[in-house]
């Protein structure tokens, strides 16, 4: 019987949805991270159930044809880069993989279709330095001094980082003048286990168009001190227009609270997706990946199949990145976003744009357009004979919009959120996804209550991880 801390030999047959290798020893399937399809290991057992186990990658014995070695030297110790030793065109394929592995097992979509609707993946022309955003977490190594880097695999120790290949050059700086700032000042990193301590985290965003830099610190208190002297030293990157506090009190792994405060500069910096001009908030969501998401959208926007005549539904907007896309093309675009800064943001992109034919709703998707759709339809069968024909027209299209559009966060959409969306009989949803397994989800759902898919298309938003973004076109049968 095999048990733990026994030593086995693997050859690696596949890739996890975590980018942990799988293979089998002794009939048992073992997931090893760091091993990579068709790499012959050693490890070591870790962890058994009754068919399956995990085990510590200890030796690799013949590597894979598609294994790499990683540009950074610390990628197996951090946790942000699952991939990074597997070839770029092997991560394309196994992101490829994942989406029609998750339509057809939890989809339930049968083969043939799901490669009938697939095309072919997006990839990056060059897969490092792509992330506009960084989030640094501030600790104190054994020595006492301060550090920043990025958490461990499934830990909250962090692994200093000097320079992630996956942010901007001038992350490094940053971090370099924060890091001599607390030890010269001795302001102390906050500590997870006691609460105590000061400063928490460090959001860096980076225009990659306008080369605008913010820098929002997050600090366990009300006030940084010696804040003079940080921003004389931030200020003089050039680049710099932001630089600002984040208020987070709580004992808690949430990195942001709910309060800034501008140190220096604009309170936002700006940047381009395509030709939409965005303002981006230390609050606002926003895409990591411009580039890239410039890609996503204009898929989005052709699957969308706009004339100019369309109402559409804009589900999950954010600071307004999709609506403000669309909103080119279409007649009327209807944006919903749980988070009221980001509703404001949105609101000031469309007027920095000169687009007036977006209209931004504040509150969850799943309660607001349910909520809207049921009042509305009330409304209008009751008809009290005031509303002009040009306020039914609105209120008709608002409730049967030609397009819906919809980007939830991981969790996928809520059933109720679903139904509405199937009531209000749009003619094509796009739906564009982080997680295609709950996106298989509620495809199926979708699929069961008149829709068929037409086209999924994937689009590599984040070269080096397991994750992946898709966009799927959603038509309405008529029978």
């Amino acid at each position: 019987m095999m048990k733990k801390n026994d030593i086995i030999t693997v050859y690696i047959e596949d890739i996890g949805v975590d980018g942990e290798g799988i293979g089998k020893a002794e009939g048992m399937t073992f997931f090893i991270k760091d091993a990579l399809p068709q790499d012959v290991v050693t490890a070591v057992v870790m962890k058994l159930k009754k068919t399956y186990g995990y085990a510590r990658l200890l030796e690799i014995l013949t590597p894979s044809p598609h294994r790499v070695l990683p540009l950074c030297p610390i990628s197996r110790k951090c946790g942000g880069c699952q991939i990074q030793a597997l070839s770029y065109e092997e991560q394309l394929r196994f992101k490829q993989n994942k989406i029609r592995n998750n339509l057809i097992r939890l989809g339930g979509f049968q083969e043939e279709q799901v490669d009938a609707w697939m095309e072919p993946m997006m990839g990056m022309d060059y897969p490092y330095r792509y992330r506009n955003k960084a989030q640094f977490p501030i600790g104190t190594d054994k020595e006492g001094n301060p550090i920043a880097g990025f958490y461990a695999g499934r830990t909250h120790s962090i692994i200093p980082v000097e320079d992630c290949y996956l942010g901007v050059e001038e992350n490094r700086k940053i971090l370099e003048i924060l890091q001599s700032f607390m030890k010269e000042k001795k302001i102390p990193a906050y500590d997870e286990k006691s609460g105590r301590g000061l400063i928490r985290h460090v959001l860096i965003r980076c225009g990659f168009t306008t080369g605008e830099i913010m820098v929002c610190i997050v600090i366990n208190g009300k006030r940084l001190p010696f804040s003079e002297a940080l921003i004389e030293r931030l200020s003089a990157i050039s680049g710099m227009t932001s630089i600002s506090l984040n208020f987070n009190t709580k004992q808690t792994n949430v990195i942001l609270g709910e309060q800034v405060e501008t140190l220096w500069g604009s309170p936002y910096v700006t940047d381009y997706i395509g030709d939409i001009k965005y303002r981006i908030s230390p609050l606002s969501f926003f895409q990591v990946n411009p580039i890239q998401t410039a890609k996503l959208y204009q898929t989005a926007l052709s699957y969308a199949g706009l004339t100019g005549e369309e109402a559409v539904w804009d589900l999950y907007c954010g600071i307004g990145t999709i609506s403000l896309f669309l909103a080119q093309k279409a007649k009327k675009v209807y944006g919903v976003e749980i988070v009221p800064q980001a509703i404001a943001d949105a609101k000031a992109n469309a007027m920095l744009n000169g687009i007036t034919n977006a209209e931004f709703f504040v509150g969850k998707a799943e309660e607001v357009l349910p909520e809207f759709y049921r009042q509305k339809s009330a409304e209008m069968r009751m008809g009290d004979g005031g509303e002009s024909g040009k306020a039914l027209s609105q209120n008709h299209s608002m409730l049967h919009p030609e397009v819906i559009v919809v980007d939830p966060p991981r969790k996928g959409c809520e059933v109720c959120l679903l139904a509405t969306m199937a009531e209000m009989a749009p003619e094509r949803i796009v739906y564009v996804s982080c997680d295609s397994a709950t996106l298989a989800r509620d495809l199926k759902y979708l699929c069961g209550r008149g829709y068929e898919v037409k086209k999924v298309r994937g689009v590599d938003q984040f070269g080096m991880t397991v994750h992946t973004e898709c966009v799927v076109l959603i038509q309405r049968k008529h029978i």
